[in-house]
């Protein structure tokens, strides 16, 4: 027979939250006196001093920090439970939220929620674009169902989606070509170069080479590929959004030496508990799948870059 009760941990785990019984009496909508009632009922079930008091504040026994730990593990997998079960009783979700990281081919994005939309005409569909760490910070928020991230997702589960080839880049009339020459890393970091800031509020991710001195910062790959193409500065871009413009000649790849002007960085698609999808995201991941895997190989690119 249990002691204690999931609303008497709800209740200690919104007092540690909010940092005091009189502001997590407002956030769970309930008076101060209960809250404290419920806290001081759960401390004499099981026995263990929860806080300490310390002047006008409380503060968590060496015990209650043990204790707030396993509350919140107990609490999240209780919510994952009632969505089980919400799910199981709704059949077919009526909204997929998805977080997907910008340097996705978009085209090829498109076409998965094209085919997934004709399976189910009636599904809402929520993106989020993200870059780098933001996918998975929505995810461990339950902002979204799944997510399209760089990076493992580190408390749930993530596979291998596809490879994202990156090249180095400038406009064609950048003084970086006119050197006429190999060039090296050492050349870079005298001109400008374009990054994009990672979109999670809670962890500032910086991957790739930041050697340059100048640097301009933006949001989106798109703004990244637009100062690009007015001459303004160099950038490692996804070739799926490059290509069309180092075809025509108005961007140049970079005649960096040891093929340093070719990167390549693994996406991952990775969800919090595959229980708790319905069957339009998995049909959305099966089809992802399924278009990841025709993603084509960029030789020809490569070979320019090699000659140069």
């Amino acid at each position: 027979m249990l002691k204690s009760t999931l609303e008497q941990w709800r209740m200690f785990k919104a007092v540690v939250d909010a940092g005091g019984f009189n502001q997590a009496a407002t956030e769970v909508h309930k008076s101060q006196s209960s809250v404290h009632h419920a806290v001081q009922k759960l401390e004499n079930a099981i026995g263990v001093v929860l806080f300490e008091n310390e002047g006008r504040k409380v503060k968590l026994s060496p015990q209650g920090e043990l204790m707030y730990r396993r509350a919140s593990f107990l609490l999240n997998e209780a919510e994952k439970l009632e969505a089980v079960a919400n799910s199981l009783q709704t059949g077919t979700e009526t909204t997929l939220r998805i977080a997907v990281d910008i340097i996705f081919p978009s085209a090829l994005l498109y076409n998965v929620l094209s085919k997934v939309s004709a399976e189910f005409p009636l599904l809402r569909i929520e993106i989020e674009e993200t870059v780098l760490s933001g996918a998975n910070a929505l995810l461990n928020n339950g902002k979204v169902d799944l997510a399209i991230s760089p990076f493992v997702f580190p408390t749930g589960f993530s596979e291998d989606l596809c490879e994202i080839e990156f090249v180095a880049v400038a406009h064609k009339d950048h003084p970086l070509h006119q050197l006429g020459r190999t060039l090296t890393l050492e050349d870079l970091k005298s001109h400008r170069q374009i990054v994009v800031r990672d979109s999670s509020a809670e962890r500032k991710v910086d991957v790739g080479w930041l050697g340059a001195e100048q640097r301009w910062t933006v949001s989106h790959v798109r703004t990244s590929l637009d100062i690009i193409n007015q001459g303004l500065g160099f950038a490692w871009l996804p070739i799926a959004i490059t290509k069309d413009y180092i075809e025509d000649g108005t961007l140049v790849p970079l005649p960096l030496d040891n093929n340093a002007a070719l990167r390549k960085a693994l996406l991952y698609l990775s969800f919090d508990d595959g229980d708790t999808l319905g069957p339009a995201a998995r049909a959305f991941m099966g089809e992802l799948r399924y278009q990841s895997m025709q993603l084509p190989t960029s030789d020809l690119l490569m070979k320019s870059c090699q000659s140069m």
